[in-house]
């Protein structure tokens, strides 16, 4: 079966970024990375992308008069490098319906919360301070509305009550590096159905099945 062909969306370090990197490495992986992009020229998961021999962009969003225009940019860009499927891993910028539209159920999002909670920015402090015993991690499909979509895999990490925002990130980091991967090989393998707001798994034998929650 041939891979899909995926370009990841960066604005960052890259932690997410390398996790897939690091999957689309092994030759049964379903998938590979034809094209990293940024909206800022320094961001050091260009750096990680250049190292493992995949092509780069950066594309500064100040050099655009708005959003649209910017969103047709990082399009026309992905289609030029050849990709099939976009995943968006830590790029913070809201992007359009009308770029969101044309990648309609081909493109994920990973947020650290187990959405519909906290979306948005500051999830761990918001969760720390909500009282929480859990949160985790979500891999979604994208739709305009921030931080929505049909869920494709999470994780769920215990708050300590003497956890910092710092700690809880670190830990939720290490669940978002282990479903990241598994979200895109479930997509890639055609094992995903969506109904609605709801995603179907092929194979998938009940609700606690570790392919659902990869630390449960």
């Amino acid at each position: 079966m041939e891979r899909l062909k995926v370009a990841v969306l960066i604005s960052g370090r890259g932690s997410n970024l390398q996790s897939l990197i690091d999957a689309c490495a092994t030759p049964d992986f379903p998938a590979e990375i034809v094209l990293v992009l940024s909206n800022k020229a320094d961001a050091y998961g260009l750096t990680r992308a250049e190292q493992a021999g995949i092509p780069t962009r950066a594309i500064s969003h100040k050099g655009f008069p708005d959003r649209d225009s910017f969103d047709s940019a990082v399009h026309d860009a992905i289609i030029a490098a050849g990709a099939n499927f976009v995943c968006l891993a830590g790029f913070m910028r809201l992007l359009t319906p009308g770029f969101v539209g044309k990648w309609h159920d081909r493109m994920l999002n990973i947020h650290p919360s187990l959405l519909p909670a906290f979306k948005g920015l500051h999830s761990h402090e918001r969760a720390i301070e909500a009282g929480c015993r859990f949160t985790g991690c979500t891999v979604h499909f994208v739709r305009a509305e921030m931080d929505d979509g049909p869920i494709v895999v999470q994780a769920a990490v215990p708050i300590h009550q003497d956890d910092t925002p710092d700690d809880l990130s670190a830990r939720v980091l290490e669940a978002e590096h282990r479903c990241y991967p598994l979200a895109l090989r479930l997509v890639a393998e055609g094992r995903v159905t969506i109904e609605g707001m709801r995603v179907l798994v092929d194979g998938i034998a009940s609700p606690a099945d570790p392919t659902i929650n990869p630390l449960g």
